[in-house]
């Protein structure tokens, strides 16, 4: 079990497989007010920089889950050098339809919600291990203005343009699954920059290493194109995020969708 292969070539040398830098992370972390002891589960973990951060930092606990078996090794490595792998543990397993044993109080799936096929399916996965009362995380791009074209959006890692949404309707989008956004931190230019620009200087390395592996010539391609890709597309077009969401309570969602049904369509009682 383990993600493609180029992934972890080009991503070997990242903590953090997403947009967001160190700073995004500390943000978000002291954003939710976590206390000490606070139970996390993070769901396509990677390398493990949120769980280890924080459990430095904040004092929680928690578990991480991801597919690729590098990346959980050096999550295991980096709570060691941070001291904290007494408070987080990281499985090496398919994160999709996992339920934490403990329900937690904060649940999150940042850049991976393919693991229940969509935002949707992600949070109610997450809502699973959750307890009452508790924060659901969710990393998810959007658009920062609309492509101009279909290629364009597809050179965006977008299947199509219908494949994100506009910011303010995907903030509309968790309402009407039932929550509320609570807390969010975006991510920016310097960040795209070091998830992206990161991987270039690792593929080169790993060209000068490994020129006779059978993905050299897909690195060689990637390497030769992704620079200019992604300034001219990704950067220009796509926004990344995290938000923090909170279940609606049922009083709450009654309030806000109750309908009053009309005296005529009772029925008469004699």
């Amino acid at each position: 079990m383990d993600i493609p292969r180029i992934f972890n070539i080009s991503e070997s040398a990242h903590r953090i497989h997403n947009p967001f830098t160190p700073g995004n992370l500390a943000t978000l972390g002291a954003a939710l007010r976590l206390e000490p002891g606070t139970r996390i589960l993070d769901l396509g973990s990677g390398s493990g920089e949120m769980l280890c951060t924080w459990a430095r930092d904040y004092g929680i606990v928690g578990t991480g889950v991801d597919m690729s078996q590098m990346f959980s090794e050096q999550a295991k490595r980096r709570a060691e050098e941070l001291g904290v792998a007494g408070q987080v543990e990281f499985i090496h397993g398919d994160a999709a339809g996992y339920v934490a044993a403990d329900k937690v109080g904060v649940a999150a799936c940042l850049g991976a919600t393919w693991i229940g096929g969509g935002v949707a399916g992600t949070i109610e996965l997450l809502a699973k291990s959750l307890r009452t009362g508790g924060i659901i995380l969710i990393g998810e791009p959007y658009w920062l203005r609309l492509p101009p074209t279909e290629e364009a959006a597809r050179n965006c890692h977008a299947g199509s343009m219908a494949d994100f949404l506009v910011l303010p309707e995907l903030l509309a989008s968790f309402g009407g699954l039932g929550y509320d956004v609570v807390e969010m931190v975006l991510a920016d230019h310097e960040g795209w920059d070091r998830y992206e620009a990161t991987k270039w200087l690792t593929m080169r390395r790993w060209l000068e290493a490994n020129p006779d592996d059978e993905l050299a010539e897909d690195v060689r391609a990637g390497l030769t194109s992704e620079p200019v890709r992604y300034a001219a597309f990704t950067r220009e077009y796509t926004g990344w995020g995290v938000f923090a969401l909170m279940a609606r309570t049922l009083s709450i969602w009654w309030i806000t969708n109750y309908e009053p049904i009309p005296l005529a369509a009772l029925p008469r009682v004699r």
